[in-house]
């Protein structure tokens, strides 16, 4: 089990964390940038026909594996490279995640230290809107004589956007300690995403089942509430669960968001487990 250390002092170093999400080309599917960072979940609408997008961070993360007997400290980068093709309901992406590791290793009273780099994930996929309800029901039409009317939920709001998600891992080294002993070069990663509008509240939920071909699949739940407190600052917070033989954890994340325009966002958040 992995225990983050240090708590004070790390987290002042986890605030520092800021996330710049660019895009290049206008039209997108909605008015403004859409976006999957901060969190991790995906959302389920594409960026729209002939839109490219990039999303980077910067991260750094502490652990300290009691069983195994090791400290790390991480420092990295992760992307996503995301491109709308053909039509809106269709998006293809790239997903990496690169780290930089400085291990302590603990032998009774002898440690060793050791540093290595590699790819923790670099995803290959495509995504696809398979249910939008405000395409099949018609927007909610607006009463002029009631408030309660236009700001109530009815049963239609709880029918979720869906999407499915299917991708290739792709690892080609030799020996990467960030991923699963004797990782596969190409490994299946599949996602079912559900998203919710509530007026200035978005759920978004998914279902990841990644590796499921190799010796250690692993399975994953994103629940991800995001909140508009106007038109540039929005909060955010996330629970993420991992089952795995080779890394299981509960997560939970937070942070803020804000739009410097259309095109433009920066970020950043925290994550406890």
């Amino acid at each position: 089990e992995y225990h983050h250390m240090n708590l004070t002092f790390k987290i002042i170093r986890l605030l520092v964390v800021l996330i710049v999400t660019p895009q290049f080309i206008q039209a997108q599917y909605t008015e403004t940038i859409n976006t999957n960072n901060p969190g991790r979940s995906q959302g389920a609408f594409a960026v729209g026909s002939g839109v490219a997008q990039f999303e980077g961070s910067v991260f750094y993360r502490a652990e300290e594996h009691k069983l195994q007997g090791y400290d790390r400290d991480q420092t990295g980068s992760s992307f996503q490279l995301r491109y709308g093709a053909v039509t809106e309901r269709l998006e293809f992406s790239v997903f990496g995640n690169y780290s930089r590791v400085n291990q302590t290793d603990y032998n009774g009273s002898v440690s060793t230290g050791i540093s290595f780099g590699n790819f923790s994930r670099f995803t290959l996929g495509g995504k696809y809107l398979v249910f939008d309800p405000f395409k099949f029901f018609g927007e909610k039409e607006a009463s002029l004589l009631s408030w309660k009317a236009n700001n109530s939920l009815n049963w239609k709001d709880l029918i979720p956007t869906v999407s499915v998600y299917a991708g290739a891992n792709l690892d080609f080294s030799k020996k990467n300690s960030l991923t699963p002993p004797d990782d596969a070069t190409i490994s299946p990663r599949i996602e079912l995403i559900t998203q919710n509008n509530w007026g200035r509240w978005v759920f978004v939920t998914n279902l990841v089942a990644d590796r499921i071909s190799t010796d250690f699949p692993s399975y994953e739940l994103l629940l991800t509430m995001t909140h508009s407190i106007n038109g540039k600052w929005a909060i955010f917070g996330e629970y993420q669960a991992i089952k795995s033989d080779f890394y299981s954890d509960d997560l939970g994340r937070g942070g803020l968001t804000y739009l410097v325009n259309d095109d433009w966002q920066v970020d950043s958040s925290v994550t406890f487990n």
